[in-house]
């Protein structure tokens, strides 16, 4: 009997016995991968280690088959891997709600809106018929609708319908009647639309915000189901944190609550709506933090929206001479909440949409601010701003909060609305993120489409998904790939606080992350919007369903 080579071979299995078990062990190895880390050296890797919902390391497929083994491993095949993306001002809750409303987006007509409610039928005794996505841009007049047909139709039936951007309904008299809203009421001019004597139907703003709150919002299961389904529409485009523009005590509440039940998986930074109930409840209290939930900031509104002519813009609109827009928040109650804000250390994030919008709420912010900061006021849209009040952003690090589909999917009327000249300081993304070097990104959805990677595309191409206009819209503020890629993963963290833990795919980090089947960074731009998201990791645990 050879001894010598009985005893190599004992060695051998004790060597390789003794390495295996000096391998760390991990929940899950992901391996064989392109992955964009996003980190400040834009360093790719081909492997990840991750345990107890951390990154725990990146590199490469040896370095990291050398040192760990996993419960789980995951061979990507040469699949790209990015930091998971957030939005950076959306309407998650209010996504969810609209899940039960009768969609009316694209419609070319009012006829088309009156089919679509036909077709979903009449609703049960006591309960409201409500649409959402009208836009009568879309429509040959251009003209808003009255209510006289809804009357006839829906006598007895409460009726809201929302237009796209959530700044102007359409109710009938029966829902006026519910709101109880009349020719005489306290609503600033223009809010309540009133012709030849009688409601028009067509409300904007504050009034269109009473308008919908008087609808009763789902409660119980009805409420949960809903939530559900539509965090399973942003786990399919790859979103694994949402920033909510606005929401209520209660709603903030319920997603706690969903989320310590583990019912709710999706992060959630939440802007509160400044009413008396938030107010005390929370901003005069220090900021709710939880590792799903961020409570620290305050949503305010100064103007309406560029479509339905309510944006605040210093001269008036090119095509609408008698009218400059509204302001919806006096400047003395911004400042009051600002010196709120400030106290309690709650960041403020003002919607801002005209020229005269932006220009007021960036020199209120400065008052408060009095020069450089690390607070992350923020500007929501930023949509039209004056060339010469641009400098304000710089002057008070002043946040930019942009959604790049806004520019394509308005860019078709907007020069009608600005006229030649104004339309330059318009959707300016580039120059905006010059002034303090980055800039946070979102989808604004249900307003626009709830994908990210849509967002990128709209950031650096700036066309729509029909490739409208040849060469780009506006092109000198279009962002180049890798400040897109930032804008909705790493800054858009660190417009929320928390890119210490999100954001980019670090040792320490969430393991937040999606795969995609083809590499946005590499393929020909007008292929993005055709990519697929494969799977949606939180903490490394997979949540899309197939």
């Amino acid at each position: 009997m050879n001894y010598h080579i009985l005893f190599t071979a004992f060695l051998t299995i004790c060597l390789f016995n003794g390495t295996a078990q000096m391998k760390e062990k991990v929940d899950l190895i992901i391996r064989n991968g392109v992955i964009y880390t996003v980190d400040s050296s834009n360093f790719r890797a081909e492997a990840m280690a991750i345990r107890q919902g951390k990154i725990f390391a990146v590199g490469t497929n040896k370095s990291i088959s050398d040192q760990f083994t996993g419960v789980n491993e995951i061979d990507l095949e040469g699949k790209y891997v990015f930091p998971g993306f957030i939005d950076a001002h959306c309407h998650f809750i209010g996504y969810a709600l609209s899940l039960k409303y009768v969609d009316l987006t694209g419609c070319k007509s009012f006829d088309e809106v009156l089919q679509r409610l036909k077709k979903a039928g009449r609703p049960a005794a006591g309960k409201w018929l409500v649409g959402r996505g009208w836009d009568q841009n879309l429509w040959s007049d251009k003209k808003f609708p009255d209510n006289s047909l809804l009357n006839v139709l829906y006598p007895e039936v409460p009726v809201m319908l929302i237009r796209i951007d959530g700044h102007v309904v359409l109710a009938n008299q029966a829902a006026f009647k519910k709101a109880g809203i009349g020719l005489k009421n306290s609503f600033g001019s223009g809010q309540v639309e009133i012709k030849n004597g009688r409601l028009t139907g067509i409300l904007s703003e504050n009034a269109a915000d009473l308008m919908r709150e008087t609808v009763p919002e789902p409660t119980g299961m009805e409420f949960n189901n809903l939530v559900k389904t539509a965090e399973q529409a942003c786990f399919k485009v790859g979103l694994t944190m949402v920033s909510d523009a606005g929401l209520d005590y209660d709603q903030v509440m319920a997603i706690d609550s969903l989320q310590r039940s583990g019912w709710l998986k999706m992060q959630v930074y939440a802007m509160l709506t400044p009413n008396p109930k938030n107010l005390l409840g929370f901003v005069t209290k220090e900021p709710f933090i939880t590792s799903q939930l961020m409570v620290r900031s305050i949503k305010i509104y100064m103007d309406g929206s560029l479509g339905s002519r309510t944006a605040k813009l210093k001269r008036p609109y090119s095509d609408e001479p008698t009218g400059s827009g509204m302001v919806v928040t006096s400047p003395d109650t911004i400042r009051s909440l600002c010196n709120l804000a400030f106290k309690f250390g709650y960041q403020v994030n003002t919607h801002c949409i005209g020229d005269s919008a932006n220009a007021l709420i960036l020199k209120i912010y400065g008052e408060t601010l009095n020069g450089k900061n690390d607070l992350r006021w923020r500007v929501e849209h930023a949509q039209v701003v004056d060339p010469g009040d641009m400098h304000f952003f710089s002057d008070y690090s002043i946040i930019p909060s942009i959604q790049s589909t806004h520019a394509t999917s308005d860019m078709r009327w907007a020069e009608k609305r600005l006229g030649s000249q104004r339309i330059k300081g318009a959707y300016a993304y580039k120059s905006l993120m010059n002034q303090n070097g980055w800039i946070a990104n979102g989808t604004d959805f249900p307003i626009e489409s709830i994908s990210p990677l849509n967002t990128f595309y709209a950031a650096v191409a700036r066309q729509d998904l029909d490739g409208y206009p040849t060469g780009g819209f506006l092109m000198e503020n279009a962002l180049s790939r890798e400040d897109a890629l930032r804008s909705i993963t790493i800054w858009a963290a660190k417009a929320d606080f928390s890119e210490s833990s999100r954001g980019s795919l670090e040792v320490g980090k969430n393991a937040d992350f999606v795969i995609l089947d083809q590499n946005i960074m590499q393929i020909p731009i007008k292929h993005v919007p055709e990519v697929k998201v494969l799977q949606t990791f939180i903490a490394g645990e997979a949540l899309l369903k197939k």
